[in-house]
């Protein structure tokens, strides 16, 4: 297991537990007490954890870790579900796509379509994000018209959230957006960890027509801190086949379109 493998379980543990022993650690990651001392000490050098005697316990950041510790998480998945969601676009549709590992992996999956290829200099698909991390990645793909949002960067997401981010999005009309969140509750909705976050995402949702949301099985029956949109709001949920059976079918009894993949 690679260093940064590693870390991912280290932080996915610790988030679950709230506190870590280096030997509980060591025999859970099947590698030495020494190097479970050195990685903590990397990740509380990175403020993702605090070092206590013996072990760690949970920062205020572990909750919602950043991207690039999530992207090995139900890896398998969530590329399932990407491609699955990106099918549902049609050629020559505007869609929104918010930041998140699963979106990332759907602007991927749209950005190597090959219905989407498009005539030179005729953009096949435009997309609006507020993510930085999509833009850079479809900015280089001549078929997409690229629309970013302005706002101020988030860390853990990669977002750009704020009034800058809503503003931007005033006066637009999407076919499609499609939303990556932390928790999908058939009674609270669609929900962050995050308040900015949570806003700059409903004000995507509010300007589309159809609302897909992609989230792991993971996700399913939790509730998080800030809601992105009502369950009302959204008419497809694509998901994976370890989705709980009572959560999809209350869902599935509010039409709203429930793909396990």
């Amino acid at each position: 297991m690679g260093a940064h493998d590693r870390w991912t379980r280290l932080l996915e543990v610790l988030g679950e537990r709230g506190n870590l022993d280096v030997i509980e650690a060591a025999e859970l990651l099947g590698c030495s007490a020494a190097t479970i001392r050195r990685d903590l000490d990397e990740l509380a050098r990175q403020k993702l954890l605090t070092r206590t005697r013996g072990g760690a316990v949970l920062s205020t950041v572990a909750y919602d870790l950043p991207l690039r510790y999530k992207t090995a998480r139900r890896a398998d998945e969530k590329h399932r579900i990407a491609k699955a969601a990106a099918d549902l676009i049609p050629p020559g549709s505007t869609v929104g796509i918010n930041g998140g590992t699963t979106t990332s992996e759907v602007a991927r999956e749209l950005a190597v379509r090959a219905d989407l290829a498009g005539e030179p200099g005729t953009p096949a698909l435009t997309v609006v994000t507020n993510a930085i991390n999509i833009a850079n990645e479809l900015a280089i793909r001549p078929q997409i018209k690229l629309v970013v949002t302005g706002g101020i960067a988030r860390t853990n997401s990669y977002e750009l959230i704020g009034p800058l981010a809503a503003l931007s999005l005033q006066g637009l009309s999407l076919d499609y957006a499609i939303l990556g969140v932390d928790a999908v509750d058939p009674h609270f909705g669609t929900a962050t960890h995050d308040e900015g976050e949570a806003a700059a995402n409903r004000a995507l949702a509010e300007c589309a027509a159809t609302v897909i949301v992609v989230a792991d099985s993971s996700k399913l029956g939790k509730r998080a801190f800030a809601q992105v949109c009502p369950m009302g709001s959204v008419s497809v949920l694509v998901t994976d086949t370890d989705a709980p059976k009572e959560i999809t079918e209350q869902l599935a009894s509010r039409n709203i379109d429930v793909l396990c993949v």
